[in-house]
């Protein structure tokens, strides 16, 4: 008897699967909607969370504010007088006043300057102020210090309380408090200072406004008695310099014997200097003509082209009548020919005529050349010449404009000196005029008044931010929790993670379940929901064998614990009512069909059919009161897979197709051993189980991948395990599924669960 050759599988290593997107054919409309839906779904499903997280930041700020001390603010108003008269131009001098945005922006630096906030608290000895004096405010308030043992503190105190160190934690606070604002397109500057004390904020700001102005006009009363004192010393020293220039030009004009310098440009030096430019571009055209015809003619010498189709030799006109009579002799020759023989006398004159005149052309060609390589040797020389004279003529006319330059740098340095130091006595008579006339730079149109109400916290404003603020971060907490969620948790995830179709939907059946009970939930009808849906599944495994008997069934999954035993046996117990089943338990490393249908563990099963160690009748099992065969995996084998793989397997495999209308395997997970794909190799289709919201699509993807390198028909992906409120709840699918239907419609009371 011939056995039937096991099949030979090529089991690939585990590969980590990548999901690629499938393209689909979808409008952007369409995209759009289900990321919208997809959002909705998230935040509907951890909203609750999002809420504890805004209210707690809520909270949390309502508690901050109310314990933060109240602030007041009170508001000075300066105008700025960038446009008042003046008496004389001294402005120049110490200031430049201009109405612009930078001007206004400069004036706003200087209100927020540290000199003018020392030129206040030294004015007003804000250091021994109550309002303002560290060492008080250390004393009345809670200091982190007071809480820390003084043993860990160095002894900084004398230091800390200096004078030069209380001063600048004074100027510091001070500039804090202060804010200067400019109001928009006027010449108006808000002068702004916030503290505990409200009398003490609105006496702060007309302080920085009066000092502000006050210090300007001393400013500008030093700067202008110190412009008059370097101008006066400046005088003496630019009369002297004046001097000097006016008697170094008369000594170069007499040196150089200049009597007029003007038009010394215009001499007949820059009149030879163009005429010389005019012919350097002459010859350098003759030179360039020249050059073409020099070197076609070297070209056609090197190249060994014939000279005579070079233009340069076509153009001559010697060539020309040359050629003419060569061609009148060719001619003659060819009507001798067609009259005479080769030896007739008029024939060999007419030959004689030609090779005469052939060589004269030749003769010709030789001296056009010598002739053309002379006109560019002169074309040359020429050119040579006319551009050493230009350059001497340059040189001529560069000697002329160097001493003219000289001559302008004297008198201008002359006429320089003189303005300069007109100029300084002029701005010396000014600053003495001005020196009694000073003006203020701005003026208070609005003092500071002692504030109302407290300016800040700002409690309401604030509370509602961080409510929303924590709304908003709850929210990104709830799509960012969504977005790493990559487990399969609908059949739209089986569509575009797995790029599978989906078979069913198992919903997790709830309530006290006793050990076994969920393998055989079907019979029992522990959950109508569930039933449906097995028999939704039953229907499309018969529906899938209508053109193709699909009469071996793999079931198997990824990973452990994800149920494919209980859909392996549910399945077979449904198809058990209408066809004639056996139910094979392959996983012969955890065995559990056997404890979970009734038969004994100790009972033998398929590793002795495959051994021949006993008869079929003691391997195949049946149950009556499930309708089923079963085959237990038996006495567990060292080597499953071995045993997997050979021919008395593949014999069995056979026999059972034939006796049984449907057969299905459950067999171990993908990721721990290769048994599946031996299995698969005997198995018309293969059922992958995924356990919902548990398994890594990446994880089902690789075993999916396995399969599809194994050459195995993947009928469909079963979702195991689903939490049918939350799909109601988030996903909207429950409801539309056999197990949403199950709710309502129970077969089980009028339905036999034998087999018919």
């Amino acid at each position: 008897m011939n056995h039937p050759a096991a099949p030979v599988v090529q089991v690939a290593a585990p590969v980590q699967a990548v999901y690629v997107p499938v393209d689909r054919p979808e409008h952007d409309a369409d995209r759009l909607a289900e990321q919208l839906r997809f959002w909705r779904r998230s935040i509907s499903k951890h909203k609750w969370s999002a809420l504890g997280l805004a209210s707690a930041i809520a909270l949390l700020t309502t508690l901050i504010v109310f314990v933060i001390q109240p602030t007041y603010r009170s508001t000075a108003t300066l105008m700025l007088e960038s446009n008042k008269s003046k008496v004389v131009s001294i402005e120049e001098v110490y200031s430049s006043m201009s109405s612009n945005r930078e001007y206004y922006q400069t004036q706003a630096e200087i209100l927020k300057s540290e000199e003018l906030a020392r030129r206040i608290v030294v004015k007003m000895k804000l250091v021994d102020h109550p309002a303002m004096d560290p060492r008080k405010q250390e004393e009345s308030g809670l200091s982190l210090k007071k809480l820390i043992p003084a043993s860990w503190l160095a002894d900084d105190g004398a230091d800390k309380n200096s004078p030069a160190k209380l001063q600048a934690a004074v100027i510091a606070k001070f500039k804090r408090q202060l804010t200067i604002e400019l109001v928009r397109n006027s010449q108006l500057i808000k002068i702004s200072y916030e503290h505990p004390d409200k009398e003490f904020a609105a006496n702060a700001a007309n302080w920085v406004a009066d000092g502000f102005i006050e210090a300007d006009m001393d400013a500008r009363l030093a700067m202008t008695q110190k412009a008059g004192s370097w101008l006066t010393e400046r005088l003496t020293g630019l009369r002297k310099k004046l001097e000097e220039s006016e008697r170094a030009l008369q000594q170069f004009r007499e040196r150089e014997r200049i009597i007029d310098a003007k038009g010394v440009a215009q001499s007949g030096a820059s009149k030879q200097l163009e005429q010389l430019s005019e012919g350097l571009v002459s010859a350098r055209h003759k030179r360039a003509e020249a050059e073409a015809a020099y070197q076609q003619v070297q070209s056609g010498q090197k190249s060994k082209v014939d000279l005579e189709s070079i233009p340069a030799i076509q153009k001559n006109t010697i060539y020309i009548s040359l050629k003419g009579a060569e061609s009148a002799a060719e001619s003659r020759l060819a009507d001798a020919a067609k009259k005479y023989g080769p030896e007739h006398p008029r024939r060999q004159t007419a030959d004689a005529e030609l090779r005469a005149a052939r060589e004269n052309t030749r003769r010709q060609i030789d001296t056009i050349v010598t002739s053309i390589t002379k006109e560019y040797e002169l074309a040359r020389a020429q050119e040579n010449a006319v551009e050493r004279a230009l350059a001497q003529s340059k040189g001529d006319i560069l000697g002329m404009n160097r001493k003219e330059y000289e001559l302008g740098v004297l008198e201008r340095e002359v006429a320089s000196n003189k303005n300069l130091y007109e100029m300084f006595t002029t701005r010396m008579k000014e600053t003495n005029v001005a020196g009694d006339l000073q003006s203020p730079i701005a003026r208070v149109v609005d003092p500071a008044v002692v504030s109302g109400g407290a300016y800040s916290p700002k409690k309401f404003r604030i509370i509602g931010i961080a409510a929303v603020v924590g709304l908003i971060l709850g929210i990104m907490l709830a799509l960012l929790l969504e977005y790493l969620d990559n487990t399969i948790k609908n059949a739209e995830d089986v569509d575009t993670k797995l790029r599978q179709s989906m078979l069913g939907q198992l919903p997790r059946i709830k309530g006290k379940i006793e050990s076994g009970d969920l393998q055989i939930a079907f019979i029992k009808d522990k959950d109508p929901g569930f039933s449906e849906e097995i028999r939704s599944i039953r229907t499309g495994v018969m529906l899938s064998s209508i053109d193709a008997a699909h009469k071996v069934l793999l079931v198997t999954s990824s990973v452990p614990g994800e149920g494919k035993t209980s859909v392996a046996t549910n399945i077979a117990l449904a198809l058990g009512q209408v066809r004639k089943v056996c139910l094979i338990d392959a996983d012969m490393r955890r065995p559990t069909v056997a404890k979970v249908l009734g038969v004994d563990t100790t009972s033998k099963g398929l590793s002795n059919l495959v051994s021949g160690s006993d008869p079929t009748s003691e391997c195949l099992h049946f149950n009556k009161e499930l309708g089923i065969h079963i085959i237990p995996s038996g006495v567990v084998p060292p080597n499953p897979l071995e045993l997997l793989s050979s021919i008395r397997f593949a014999e069995a495999m056979k026999w059972l197709e034939e006796s049984f209308d449907v057969v299905i395997i459950d067999s171990p997970p993908l990721q721990l051993v290769s048994d599946p794909l031996i299995l698969s190799q005997f198995a018309h289709s293969v059922i992958f189980v995924v356990k919902a919201d548990a398994t890594p699509y990446q994880v089902a993807l690789g075993g999916l991948e396995r399969l599809r390198e194994a050459k195995a028909h993947i009928l469909g992906v079963i979702i195991n395990q689903i939490d049918r409120e939350k799909a109601d709840r988030y996903y909207g699918y429950g409801k539309y599924s056999a197990y949403g239907y199950g709710k309502k419609y129970s077969y089980s009371s009028g339905y036999s669960s034998k087999r018919a």
